[in-house]
């Protein structure tokens, strides 16, 4: 008997395109989970009535949270309103942060990228910086709009593992990652561990000592061209052997 590929459900992104709201993911995001983790992408909408976590859980066998041109809503961890220009995504909050806290319960295998790694630390009581480029003695974060794909997807600085999931995944003590993000952690919640670190002090991924399934959240874009990328191998395939126990 023919076993299916493990079920990886990824939310989307609701944006309006013309008169009509879509549900979207990026294209890298779906090629990542069914090429690098070997898994069927099952693509979540996110509605203004959210479906319940339970029956998401119930039809898949690992999640992704991935990146997006929005940000987590300030008010969800007590920050600040956003500054005009600063795209939100209140529907993919409403489905998001309540699927984290029933998957992370639940054990499901749960990777978290970018945007998703942000909302990891909100839905477990963490807070977001909102513009880190503008913190004494932090660095700019962000890409260079204008530049080609490849530039802004290319090596930006270098991060230390610092234990945690990450450092059983990778060997590397030190590696390059990409960066595209004006966000970041501010305060780390407190079930979460740092597991690694940019020159600036800025928290680059985070997982939870204990946690009953795989959970790694990683403020860079391992998807961006994975198969070239060892770290980024290592990272996809180690999430689909999580999801085949």
């Amino acid at each position: 008997m023919h076993r299916r590929p493990p079920i990886v459900g990824i939310p989307c992104d609701r944006r309006v395109v013309g008169a009509h709201p879509f549900h979207m993911v990026g294209e890298k995001y779906i090629a990542a989970i069914r090429e690098g983790a070997g898994a069927l992408p099952l693509l979540i909408p996110v509605l203004g009535e959210p479906i319940p976590p339970a029956e998401i859980l119930a039809a898949v066998d690992g999640l992704l949270f991935t990146g997006s041109p929005s940000n987590v809503a300030p008010h969800r961890y007590g920050g600040t309103a956003p500054r005009d220009g600063v795209l939100q995504d209140e529907h993919r909050d409403t489905t998001t942060l309540p699927l984290l806290d029933a998957a992370i319960a639940a054990g499901t295998p749960v990777l978290c990228l970018c945007r998703g790694f942000q909302e990891l630390n909100v839905a477990l009581g963490g807070t977001l910086h909102q513009h880190i480029q503008e913190l004494e003695g932090r660095r700019d974060h962000r890409e260079e709009k204008t530049a080609p794909l490849d530039a802004q997807y290319g090596p930006a600085h270098e991060v230390r593992v610092e234990g945690g999931l990450l450092a059983q995944i990778v060997r590397e003590k030190t590696f390059e990652v990409n960066s595209l993000h004006s966000q970041g952690i501010d305060r780390l919640a407190p079930p979460l561990h740092a597991d690694a670190i940019a020159p600036d002090g800025i928290v680059e991924a985070i997982s939870m000592p204990g946690a009953k399934g795989f959970l790694l959240g990683l403020q860079w874009h391992p998807e961006w061209r994975w198969s070239e990328n060892p770290i980024s191998r290592e990272i996809f395939s180690a999430f689909g052997k999580a999801m085949a126990t």
